[in-house]
């Protein structure tokens, strides 16, 4: 078992929810400054390379460029500091009690994950769905055919590797779960059928704790179906839409995300700092959000113990997500023509996703009980349920981005009020 996996797993065995950054910075000095700081700081944490934008797109030349000129990147330029001063860094920083993921964002990341097994790196993630529909104009058939490899690649390399579908956070917001679910399984399967036997299935917070809660017990569900063969666990992200401006504001979000996790059974969870909305976060902020998330992560078990967890919603959720599963895997030999052909007839559909592969026929809409719902179909085997939906503007398409940011925003107006008056 990779030890990214054996790491998590004991953790998860004690009770402790793993917490990660999304961190990544491009001086060397300061990046492994970042992986310390989370290695050292009060709460159980697996560190993060997060790689730079010039990276993510192959364009290798001009993050030299940007490293060799002293420019800022937004993350950690792999290709340009190369496999042995990975190696070297990871030797320094890490171990069995500090593993590291490499995040990179890439539609095609063979090269990447060249690197990555010569570096000796524990985990990495992403899909060739996830990462390809929403972040580039890569073909799809490309995307899968790359991953298909970087997968076998992967399940060879002479370190284990574990590897993280990124398929439940598909745009970040505004898809509903049943599709997260689905595409999570799925793109699991896919790495399953590449050799793979270490895997994480991701699923994002969205705008609804109760149906949130269905949406991950259905997660745990199917893959217990789909992937008996594999060692696996769940990653819980931290809502990825627009996020709130206030501190209070993000905190709140933050702690409710926690509480998802810990309530869900989730063992490792993704952490957002209150800096995610004006800029990347500093080190010092990402220790500080992690020592948050361990603290309510551990008022909330402690809460579990004494008082009912909060129920999830009952929606059908699994049943729908089971019913994208079985359509999308119909239509191929292998996971990967599957998934392929799906897209390209519109059986899976990703509401809002522009990429020329995806049908975008599909809406889907906040409703009246504060859910995510679909309000248009599409040649997706899923149930309308609010026939009474309002049209769709572009008004209220921005209204429902800004749910999060709004509703948290306004708990820190409504409470500063209330300090005042009193």
């Amino acid at each position: 078992m990779p030890r990214f996996a054996e790491f998590v797993r004991t953790a998860s065995a004690a009770g402790r929810l793993v917490v990660q950054p999304r961190m990544g910075f491009g001086e060397l000095a300061r990046m492994r400054a970042g992986l310390r700081a989370v290695r050292d700081c009060r709460a159980t944490t697996v560190g993060t390379i997060t790689l730079d934008s010039y990276t993510r797109v192959g364009d290798y030349a001009s993050a030299r460029r940007a490293l060799r000129e002293g420019a800022e990147l937004n993350g950690f330029p792999l290709q340009a500091h190369g496999a042995g001063t990975v190696r070297d860094l990871l030797r320094e920083v890490s171990g069995p009690g500090f593993p590291v993921q490499v995040r990179h964002g890439s539609p095609l990341p063979l090269d990447l994950f060249r690197t990555m097994v010569a570096a000796g790196v524990d985990a990495t993630e992403g899909g060739p769905v996830s990462y390809c529909l929403p972040y580039g104009r890569v073909p799809l058939p490309e995307a899968t055919d790359n991953w298909a490899r970087c997968s076998e690649l992967a399940a060879a390399a002479p370190e284990p590797m574990h590897l993280e579908t990124f398929g439940g956070c598909m745009l970040g917001q505004l898809c509903p779960p049943s599709l997260l679910v689905a595409l999570s399984v799925l793109e699991a399967m896919f790495f399953q059928e590449h050799g793979l036997r270490s895997l994480s299935l991701s699923y994002a917070q969205q705008v609804h704790l109760g149906q949130d809660l269905e949406a991950l017990a259905a997660l745990r569900r199917l893959a217990a179906d789909h992937l008996p063969d594999a060692d696996w666990h769940v990653t819980l992200y931290t809502y990825m839409g627009v996020f709130p401006r206030t501190p209070i504001g993000s905190y709140r979000l933050v702690e409710d995300s926690v509480r998802l996790a810990v309530h869900s059974g989730t063992e490792r969870l993704i952490v957002k700092t209150p800096a995610e909305a004006r800029r990347i976060p500093a080190i010092e902020e990402n220790a500080e959000a992690l020592e948050f998330a361990d603290a309510v992560a551990r008022q909330a078990a402690a809460d579990c113990a004494v008082t009912k967890c909060p129920p999830p919603t009952d929606t059908g959720l699994l049943t729908e997500a089971r019913t994208l599963i079985g359509a999308t895997l119909e239509l191929g030999r292998t996971v990967g023509s599957a998934l392929v052909t799906a897209f390209a007839r519109g059986v899976l559909d990703v509401p809002y996703c522009l990429h020329r592969d995806n049908a975008n026929a599909a809406r889907a809409v906040i409703d009246e009980q504060g859910m995510l719902s679909w309000s248009k179909a599409g040649g997706m085997p899923v149930t309308i349920r609010d026939t009474d939906t309002p049209p769709l503007t572009a008004d209220r398409l921005t209204t429902m981005l800004a749910h999060n940011e709004r509703r948290y925003d306004r708990e820190d107006l409504v409470g500063s009020l209330l300090r005042t008056a009193a």
